[in-house]
């Protein structure tokens, strides 16, 4: 973990409540996709977990939705400095497999752009299996088809598959050898009772993001583990949903 101070260069929305955001500086402790960041926004007194994009040495993205005052105000900022806390979480681990799914719900698609390039490092084109209530929630679809093989899926049939993620693979049958998902609750619950053959990026309230304050646990095969510092990524076998 490391305390930086990072500039917005960039902050465009993709949708009517989604934002890209771009922040510059020394990123060089963020080491894996799934990570996540942790931004302090000006009079607002907790800080802000969200799930890392992209990542280089000297930048890093992500993908936020406007959930309440703080990613509203967030969403106008351009050239401001931030006090940011990066890596943060464990992230996923890319396993040597050699066709790897990518599921993600909503906005759970933010981490599967570094871990699409990831495999790409390694010549794999993973299979992308994202999914929305509707077309207009679906982010940067053009972009996600040069990473990977992308198959939608939408709860209103707008735009691909009607119906979500899990149903699809219940009345598909693709050929992986290991998954990585990110999405609600829900989903990776239902998920895990399809197939535990992966892995799930878990989402959690957190109060300070580094495991100090415990806030964060869930139940796990393993005992009690907390999503800030074990995880937000767990093996599908070991987290046990209430």
């Amino acid at each position: 973990m490391k305390d930086v101070t990072l500039k917005i260069t960039k902050n465009i929305a993709v949708s009517h409540d989604v934002y890209w955001m771009r922040l510059e500086g020394d990123t060089s402790c963020i080491q894996n996709p799934g990570e996540f960041i942790e931004i302090k926004l000006p009079n607002f007194y907790l800080r802000r977990p969200i799930s890392v994009a992209r990542f280089g040495k000297d930048y890093v993205e992500i993908l936020y939705k406007i959930l309440g005052h703080g990613t509203k105000e967030m969403s106008q900022y351009i050239n401001v400095s931030l006090d940011v806390l990066i890596g943060l979480g464990n992230g996923f681990q890319v396993k040597e497999v050699q066709q790897p799914l990518l599921i993600a719900g909503g906005i759970g698609i933010a981490p599967m752009f570094a871990l699409a390039e990831k495999f790409a490092q390694q010549n794999i084109r993973p299979i992308i299996l994202y999914g929305a209530a509707k077309k207009e929630d679906l982010v940067q679809t053009e972009e996600l088809k040069l990473l990977g093989d992308l198959i939608l899926c939408t709860e209103d049939g707008s735009i691909g598959y009607q119906g979500n993620c899990v149903s699809y693979l219940k009345e598909h049958a693709l050929a992986f050898d290991y998954y990585y998902a990110c999405g609600p609750q829900k989903m990776l619950q239902s998920l895990q009772g399809f197939s535990t053959k992966g892995c799930l990026s878990l989402e959690a309230r957190m109060g300070c993001g580094f495991g100090a304050c415990m806030g964060c646990s869930i139940e796990t095969t393993q005992g009690p583990k907390r999503v800030c510092k074990e995880g937000p990524v767990f093996e599908a076998s070991e987290v046990l949903f209430g």
